[in-house]
C-alpha cells in the first residue's frame, strides 16, 4: 500500500497495482486531453489505467473524470466518449455526464464551428454511490412561498409552514452544468499549464464522498485534488509522472499546512 496524504513520483499504472483491492472511495482527476498538450513528453495508457481504477475503487465508489476532444483534420476525436463508453464496458455505470462550462477563456476550438466553451465532467460509479451530497445553491424564484404541489416540493426543497403547505427555500439543488473560470485565472498561479479550479475539485469531493474518506488522483498535476481533498477532512493519494508538477503539488499541500498551523 502506498502511504497516504502524499504525492507520489511515477508511472500511475505501476503505482495503482501497488495499491489493495477496493480502497479507494472517490477518483477525482483530468487526465491530458488527447495530444493537446505534451505535459513534459510523457504518454500514458488509458486501457491500463481504466482497469486500474475499476479495480481499485470501492463497491459504490465514484470516479470523477474531467476529460475534452481536440479537433483534428475538421472532426472532434470524440475520444471523451469512448473512454465513457470503455469504464462502462468495465462494468462501471455512467451515473452523470456533467458539463464543466469554462467561463473567461476567451476562443477556443475551430474558426467554422462556434466556439467551445464546455467540457465533459463524467461521474461513474460501480454499482449505486455510497455517497451523494447535492449542494443547494441554486437561487428559487419562489423563494418564501408557500405551495402544496409534491412535484415542486421535490424539485426545490421545501420546509413546512405552521398554517399547511410547504415554504420554498431559498436555495434548490445545483444542476449538472457547472460554470467556473478555468485554470490559472481562477487559482493561484502554480506553473502548471492545465490546473483544473480548486471549486471543481471541492465541489465534487463534498458531493461524492464523506470525512476520513481516501480520495484519489492518478494524474495530480499541480495536486489540486489533493488540496482540495485536505481541506474536506479526507485523506488523499496523488500520482504524477512529471517530477516538476510533483515538486509544484507538495510545495502546495505544504503551504496549505503552514496556513492551517498559522490560523
Amino acid at each position: 500500500m502506498l502511504e497516504l496524504n502524499k504525492i507520489h513520483c511515477g508511472d500511475n499504472c505501476d503505482l495503482l497495482g501497488q495499491l489493495p483491492r477496493e480502497c479507494i472511495d472517490l477518483v477525482v482527476t483530468s487526465p491530458p486531453y488527447d495530444d493537446l498538450r505534451t505535459y513534459g513528453g510523457h504518454s500514458w495508457d488509458f486501457y491500463g489505467v481504466a482497469w486500474q481504477l475499476k479495480r481499485v475503487l470501492k463497491p459504490g465508489g465514484v470516479i470523477v473524470w474531467v476529460v475534452a476532444d481536440a479537433t483534428k483534420d475538421g472532426s472532434e476525436t470524440g475520444s471523451s466518449m469512448e473512454q465513457a463508453l470503455h469504464f462502462k464496458r468495465l462494468g462501471l455505470n455512467l451515473h452523470d455526464t456533467m458539463i464543466y462550462q469554462v467561463a473567461g477563456t476567451g476562443a477556443k476550438g475551430s474558426n467554422l464551428a462556434y466556439w467551445q466553451a464546455w467540457e465533459y465532467m463524467f461521474v461513474l460509479s460501480k454499482g449505486k454511490p455510497n455517497t451523494v451530497n447535492r449542494i443547494e445553491d441554486k437561487p428559487n424564484v419562489k423563494a418564501g412561498t408557500v405551495c402544496t404541489t409534491g412535484k415542486i416540493q421535490r424539485a426545490v426543497g421545501t420546509r413546512q409552514h405552521p398554517e399547511g403547505g410547504t415554504v420554498v427555500h431559498e436555495f434548490g439543488i445545483r444542476e449538472n452544468v457547472w460554470r467556473f473560470a478555468s485554470g490559472n485565472g481562477h487559482n493561484e498561479t502554480t506553473g502548471h499549464p492545465a490546473q483544473f479550479p480548486d471549486k471543481l475539485a471541492r465541489d465534487h469531493i463534498y458531493s461524492w464522498s464523506n470525512p476520513g474518506d481516501l480520495v484519489l488522483d492518478p494524474f495530480s498535476g499541480s495536486g489540486t485534488t489533493a488540496k482540495a481533498a485536505k481541506e474536506l477532512g479526507r485523506r488523499f493519494l496523488g500520482l504524477e509522472i512529471n517530477p516538476e508538477y510533483c515538486a509544484i503539488a507538495e510545495r502546495r499541500i505544504a503551504q496549505q499546512v503552514l496556513e492551517l498551523e498559522a490560523v
